[in-house]
């Protein structure tokens, strides 16, 4: 198993126990956040480790490398002194060498694409953290806003019991009965308390008074005629005329 792959893994245990435990939204991110940075170090430790193989092997066949071309010269040298002896001899270290080399340059150069690999995707993670420090805001808000129309949506469940709505009625009822039961006190002791023969007379004397207001407002307009019909009340112990009484006395006869 790969370093990203356990990465995975941990990451994946961890969100999964944080989510079973249903804690605060704010409080989960951080933690994830922090976890994620925990196990990114964690894989750029393991990957610098093997970068640091890759040196190695590239340095150790650098080395093999050089040591070929060593004994090669010496062959060379060996054959100019006339000890084909000593060349055959340098020539079997060459080979060595020479091959030992070639193997560990192919070995680094399918290691140095691995941590090629390795790099780009500790660099794809750590940016995928950043961007998931900028969303946990956003996230944090939603969260915020999500929980707020929850205990709105249970504020509203819990207010569609009819019983609170149905005592408010009552009470407001209750209260509007006992304003009537004042109201109707206060007629029955107005109407029986004092003369109510003079209260009758006081009554009509308004209205004939309202009365004489208005026959005099129409004779100040000019809508009482000669004729007319109307009855004209002169003030208290006068007669009162009506034109229709006034009969001359030839007709009578």
């Amino acid at each position: 198993m790969g370093i990203f792959e356990r990465f995975s893994t941990m990451l994946k245990s961890n969100i999964n126990e944080l989510i079973s435990r249903a804690e605060n939204p704010e409080k989960m991110l951080n933690q994830l956040i922090l976890d994620m940075k925990s196990n990114l170090a964690k894989a750029k430790q393991e990957a610098a480790a093997a970068i640091a193989d890759e040196k190695k092997l590239q340095a150790d066949a650098e080395t093999l490398k050089k040591q070929a071309e060593d004994w090669e010269r010496r062959a060379m040298l060996a054959v100019q002194e006339g000890r084909d002896d000593l060349a055959k001899q340098a020539l079997v270290r060459f080979n060595e060498a020479a091959q030992g080399a070639h193997q560990l340059h192919e070995t680094w150069v399918k290691h140095k694409a691995d941590t090629d690999n390795l790099k780009v995707q500790l660099r794809q993670l750590n940016d995928k953290i950043e961007e998931a420090k900028r969303k946990k805001n956003i996230l944090v808000a939603r969260a915020k806003r999500a929980e707020a129309q929850q205990r709105i949506q249970e504020t509203m469940s819990g207010m569609s019991d009819k019983s609170a709505f149905e005592s408010f009625d009552r009470m407001a009822e209750k209260i509007e009965h006992i304003e009537r039961k004042a109201i109707a006190a206060s007629e029955i002791q107005q109407e029986f308390e004092g003369d109510d023969l003079q209260a009758q007379f006081k009554q009509l004397e308004y209205k004939g008074s309202a009365d004489q207001q208005l026959l005099e407002l129409k004779s100040k307009m000019g809508l009482l005629g000669k004729g007319s019909g109307e009855t004209k009340q002169l003030g208290r112990g006068e007669t009162t005329v009506h034109d229709a009484e006034v009969v001359d006395d030839e007709e009578t006869k």
